[in-house]
């Protein structure tokens, strides 16, 4: 079994969410890319929040196929993307098989970038991994952490299709306004 590396963060003046992931699939390793499985609704996700459809019948519009573009769209909307392990032993790509991981320092980056408001966790693993480990520091008094459900595309109970996903992740939305306050 081979250690795996994460990506540095994605993340500039704007961000106020972080979305952070668990650690990087196989898929996405091989292209260098976060959420680079193609079948990983991540993508989708992101896109179906921020763009409007025509009506409710049109499919989500689809992501961008040039990766840096996408990139461009997800901070243009104030989003991040970084991982809770920054590096771990793994077959596979499912968060089951994770052994042996080192955690990326999450709180720093958010002294670094003060503004962002929520820490939006892809799945389980990534926000009870976080929660096990960095939940008392005092950084996080004044963030949102929010477990949603993952983007992976393997159903769940609740989670069937793209248009469960969006429906859940719209929670993010309101935390990438400027007008929002807080206090």
């Amino acid at each position: 079994m081979s250690r795996i590396f994460s990506f540095p963060p994605l993340i500039d003046e704007r961000a106020k969410v972080l979305i952070a992931g668990t650690a990087p699939s196989v898929k996405s390793l091989e292209h260098g890319q976060f959420y680079g499985h193609p079948q990983n609704y991540f993508w989708r996700v992101v896109y179906g929040l921020f763009q409007v459809r025509e009506s409710t019948e049109d499919e989500y519009p689809a992501p961008d196929p040039i990766y840096e573009n996408r990139i461009t769209f997800l901070q243009s909307h104030r989003l991040s993307l970084w991982d809770v392990i920054a590096s771990c032993e793994r077959e596979g790509s499912l968060d089951v098989n994770i052994k042996g991981e080192l955690l990326n320092d999450i709180p720093n980056l958010l002294i670094q970038y003060p503004d962002i408001r929520c820490i939006a966790f892809n799945g389980s693993k990534a926000y009870d991994t976080f929660q096990k480990n960095f939940r008392e520091h005092p950084v996080l008094k004044e963030v949102t952490l929010l477990k949603l459900p993952s983007t992976s595309p393997i159903p769940t109970k609740y989670m069937r299709s793209l248009e469960d996903r969006i429906n859940a992740w719209r929670i993010i939305v309101p935390f990438t306004n400027d007008e929002l306050s807080f206090e």
